[in-house]
């Protein structure tokens, strides 16, 4: 993650001093809401980071993935220049016998 374009870190939050002034905020509410940022500025850190190895294990599974696809075309192609050279698939056997029904039993 970046973190250079981020402002405040959790801890710049948590050692910011406000001044006082005779009408101000109670420092002890700001201190509560303060504290409340700052755990969701952790949390959100958290899911970030399991975002971030979330997205590194998926882009490895993308491309064992596309290394498979790779060798299954390579394997697809083989099987069909096997084919053309006079070996039948089963298929091609299945047609045969279909037609071969077709004719003997006169079905259509």
């Amino acid at each position: 993650m970046d973190q250079s374009r981020l402002f405040l870190t959790s801890q710049d939050i948590l050692e910011k001093d406000f001044k006082i002034d005779t009408r101000g905020y109670r420092p002890q509410e700001v201190d509560k809401f303060l504290d409340l940022i700052i755990k969701d500025y952790e949390e959100m850190h958290s899911m970030i980071r399991d975002l971030e190895r979330e997205k590194k294990q998926l882009i490895e599974d993308n491309i064992n993935l596309k290394q498979e696809v790779r060798n299954l075309k390579t394997k697809l192609e083989v099987l069909s220049e096997n084919e053309g050279s006079g070996n039948s698939s089963n298929a091609d056997v299945l047609r045969r016998i279909s037609k071969l029904e077709k004719i003997i039993y006169g079905k259509e």
